[in-house]
């Protein structure tokens, strides 16, 4: 028996002009559009204590820091994500004020609802970027931070740092401080 054919609500030209009009952002994945809910306060904190030290570090540089309302275009999976952090080096992102398409570093800050779908569906399409080299989870309740590394055989290495430990991001050059990343994050 065959399967039924994939019938996309959007093309992504249809959504890229129908988010425009919306007040709340919305991921698209291959036609099917995903509201995207609101965040926790440590979830922000966290968030912007790493874009605050990847700006800081960057600066003078011809990288890019972005927060969570930077569109990131996955053209191999027809897709447009929000990932709460990302930076890119890239000439042809700087031209671009709509959409990213060459990231060299993605974070997500995990949330209860979000966290198998950011390990899993979401990180086989980032997989897809050929320019990505390091892509970040951070866990708020446990503060561990999961890094997978692209290395040069393109293999996915995870480089795993425990509660309290420094992380390491060799993409960007940059190590961050537990304290630094965890600051004004108020523990439950």
């Amino acid at each position: 028996m065959g399967q039924v054919a994939h019938q996309p609500v959007f093309t992504a030209e249809d959504f890229l002009t129908w988010e425009s009009t919306q007040l709340d952002r919305h991921e698209f994945l291959d036609g099917e559009v995903f509201a995207m809910a609101g965040a926790e306060d440590r979830h922000v904190t966290v968030a912007g204590n790493f874009y605050i030290a990847l700006r800081q570090h960057l600066s003078g540089s011809p990288c890019r820091t972005y927060m969570s309302d930077m569109r990131l275009q996955v053209a191999a999976v027809n897709s447009y994500f929000y990932p709460d952090v990302l930076v890119t080096c890239s000439a042809l992102d700087l031209a671009n004020p709509l959409a990213k398409t060459e990231p060299k570093l993605i974070i997500e800050v995990l949330s209860p609802s979000t966290a198998a779908y950011d390990r899993g569906l979401k990180f086989s399409h980032y997989r897809s970027l050929a320019s990505l080299e390091e892509y970040v989870l951070i866990d708020l309740d446990t503060r561990n931070t999961d890094c997978y590394r692209k290395g040069a055989d393109g293999l996915w290495v995870l480089h795993p740092f425990a509660r309290g430990e420094a992380v390491s991001l060799a993409s960007v050059a940059l190590e961050l401080s537990a304290a630094q990343l965890f600051a004004d994050v108020v523990e439950i």
